[in-house]
């Protein structure tokens, strides 16, 4: 049945979102914590407050799921909608705001790739082509993929200050005085001419 204009979806489709939104940050935790291999849909389950079943329902398998898990595709789009002459400060934020709102960071699982064997490698495949390499492209001037890596690389260092080192001076300030501080050095690898680059 479909919803007639300008009504809201049934209660039951915001549901199934909204459970296929905690399967989602269940597994992040997860595997952000353990090797691939030593996760179970149960441990899945247990964390997202579901059942085993309903995550067959709804990813098929533990594959499916990790691999939707494993995609950096919908955080990217977040991570990278903003102008270019303010992008730098608008990671930031990003980072800083999924940490404080959702409590995970959009590029973090990265730096968990080594627990995950071949599947690490598909996590870092992923990573290059759905963050740093989306991001090199719409860089100009010389050594774009140099300079996306390098602000990337100032991203991560940041959620691991925040999320793993939880530095307390960091996670005391907000998100906006952080950003003005922080955010020029990520932009300064996105400007051409900034520092650090030639032409």
């Amino acid at each position: 049945m479909t919803t007639p204009p300008g009504q809201a979806p049934a209660p039951a489709r915001r549901d199934a979102e909204a459970t296929k939104a905690a399967i989602l940050k269940a597994a992040r935790f997860l595997l952000a914590r353990h090797a691939h291999a030593d996760i179970t849909l149960k441990a899945v389950a247990d964390r997202a407050g579901v059942s085993p079943p309903l995550i067959l329902k709804y990813f098929g398998n533990k594959d499916t799921l990790f691999a939707r898990v494993m995609s950096f595709d919908t955080d990217a789009d977040a991570l990278l909608d903003a102008p270019l002459d303010d992008l730098g400060r608008h990671m930031v934020r990003h980072v800083l705001s999924s940490q404080r709102d959702r409590g995970a960071d959009p590029l973090l699982r990265i730096a968990f790739a080594p627990l995950h064997g071949d599947h690490g490698d598909v996590l870092r495949a992923n990573f290059r082509a759905q963050v740093t390499e989306r991001l090199a492209a719409r860089l100009t001037g010389p050594d774009a993929g140099l300079r996306a890596e390098l602000a990337v690389a100032a991203l991560v260092g940041l959620g691991v200050m925040y999320g793993i080192a939880r530095g307390p001076h960091l996670r005391g300030t907000g998100a906006d005085a952080v950003a003005d501080r922080y955010g020029p050095a990520v932009q300064a690898q996105l400007t051409p001419g900034g520092p650090g680059t030639t032409g």
